[in-house]
């Protein structure tokens, strides 16, 4: 039950204890925060301006003289609050009293009497909420902020552009799939019987940690629906900064499709490498080299099992105790295949093919690359297995920067916190390789990095020089910190 503002609120809670003095406890100690770490996330803000271009793709057609907070202030606020793991819109009916985050979106404040003026949730909501009944957000009378959904996707690019300081020789685009699960009415949700739940589909692009591109779709469209286009549109605007960059694309079976893989073939400087589903006619194939694998992992097994069979009563337990002292058979082969109808030319494939006595696992690969460039086995290990390294940023989105959190109703308005969450892990990516580099959270993910770097207990202070802000003598990472505010105060102003 919420307290009636009326009802009397002593100045003091006394609890007894049994063995020691009396407990007192009352609200009259200095303003506390708990968020002093988000000043290294605002300083990195300002100096590579990511929060500041990404306004640029913003249009506001509230009148000017009536404005309390501007486009820019709403959207700092909300990107921080995603960084600093503040999920909820609604989270923001209490943010907007703290000092912590008025100084990160660049407010003035005096005093600590003086009151902090944040956006609410229902500001906030003027921006996420894209209502379907509203054709024009200069004739709306509610929601009259718009934004350019292309700008934006051109721009996640261009921050990955700006992290290389010159063209590196060759980059891997990682393409991928995951789920965001919706609990009401969203736009274009589905349910999928592979996530078992209503959800959305989104389609991402990662080269190494660097985001390109996250784009929201529906969970029963093709798996690579709209991955071709993202592709060839992430590439362009790639290469026409670095003209001459090689390109992999890699990604698992479902995007080993005859018309990304033909596209692939056709420009200049790109291949590929995408998981492809076994069949009988692979299967097939495969067994000479499955045969030489099974003869020589029993090799390997006879003269151990002998050996312990002279020592043991020999059983079925004992075989199981050899074959765990053997290492598996582990063996890759190039097959130049062709399917019978969507293919529209024979391709590599390379297998794997693990041999061992409880089972035989194979895998297959299809790829452009040629036998001469990349052998079998490095092919699948070097060049294809990495791609695993992409599941971790998805993790990162999804649970420290909750990516799924896409709950407003309008799939527009989904569409733009999904890149909230994208500006927000390109933040806290740019810190980690900038500030973060020779200290030990240097591959750290963004919930560590947060707590024990950015979620601080300070108190806060205001007088007319200055505002203090006291984290203690006590937090154990005081040398991380210095480190960070080193490379930070190094590091040059966007130009």
């Amino acid at each position: 039950m919420t307290p009636n503002k009326n009802h009397c609120i002593p100045e003091q809670f006394v609890f007894e204890q049994v063995k020691s003095c009396p407990i007192v406890v009352n609200f009259k100690g200095k303003p506390v925060i708990s968020d002093a770490g988000l000043t290294l996330i605002a300083e990195l803000d300002r100096k590579r301006e990511i929060i500041s271009r990404l306004t640029a793709c913003f249009k506001d057609y509230r009148e000017p003289n009536k404005i309390l907070h501007p486009v820019q202030s709403l959207i700092a606020q909300r990107v921080y609050a995603l960084v600093m793991g503040y999920e909820d819109i609604n989270d923001h009916e209490t943010l907007r009293n703290d000092p912590i985050f008025a100084l990160a979106v660049g407010k003035a404040i005096n005093s600590s009497e003086e009151s902090v003026t944040l956006a609410g949730k229902s500001t906030l909501n003027r921006i996420e909420h894209c209502p379907e009944n509203v054709d024009s957000r200069a004739d709306s009378r509610y929601h009259r902020i718009d934004h350019d959904p292309k700008a934006i996707e051109t721009l996640l690019v261009e921050f990955f552009l700006e992290s290389y300081l010159k063209p590196p020789r060759e980059i891997t685009i990682d393409l991928d799939v995951t789920d965001d699960l919706t609990h009401g009415n969203q736009e274009e949700s589905f349910y999928n019987p592979y996530y078992k739940g209503y959800c959305y589909a989104p389609l991402y692009l990662f080269c190494g940690k660097h985001l390109l591109a996250a784009k929201l779709r529906a969970s029963n469209s093709d798996p690579a629906g709209g991955a071709l286009e993202e592709l060839q549109r992430v590439i362009k605007q790639i290469r026409a900064r670095w003209p001459k960059v090689k390109i992999l694309v890699r990604g698992d079976s479902a995007y080993a499709r005859e018309e990304i893989m033909a596209w692939c073939e056709s420009e200049v400087g790109i291949d590929y490498v995408f998981g492809l589903a076994q069949n009988s006619r692979l299967l097939q194939l495969i067994q000479p080299t499955q045969h030489r694998a099974s003869q020589e992992y029993l090799q390997k097994l006879q003269p151990v099992t002998s050996f312990l069979e002279t020592l043991l009563t020999p059983s079925e337990e004992l075989k199981k105790q050899a074959a765990a002292l053997v290492k598996n058979s582990v063996w890759y082969c190039s097959l130049d295949y062709q399917t019978t109808d969507s293919w529209s030319r024979s391709r590599r494939v390379v297998s794997k093919i693990e041999y061992s006595r409880e089972e035989v696992k194979t895998r297959f690969v299809v790829t452009s690359l040629s036998t001469k460039n990349v052998p079998p086995g490095r092919l699948y290990t070097e060049k294809y297995c990495p791609r695993g390294n992409m599941e971790n940023s998805l993790k990162e989105q999804k649970l420290d920067l909750k990516s799924d959190r896409t709950s407003t109703h309008t799939f527009a308005g989904n569409q733009l916190r999904l890149w909230f969450s994208s500006i927000a892990y390109i933040l806290m990516n740019a810190f980690r390789e900038k500030c973060l580099a020779q200290t030990e959270l240097k591959n750290a993910t963004v919930g560590t990095i947060r707590t024990k770097l950015l979620k601080l207990g300070a108190i806060i202070s205001f007088n007319s020089q200055r505002v203090l802000i006291a984290i203690t003598c006590a937090c154990p990472y005081i040398d991380i910190f210095a480190t960070a505010y080193n490379y930070l105060s190094r590091l040059p102003k966007f130009a």
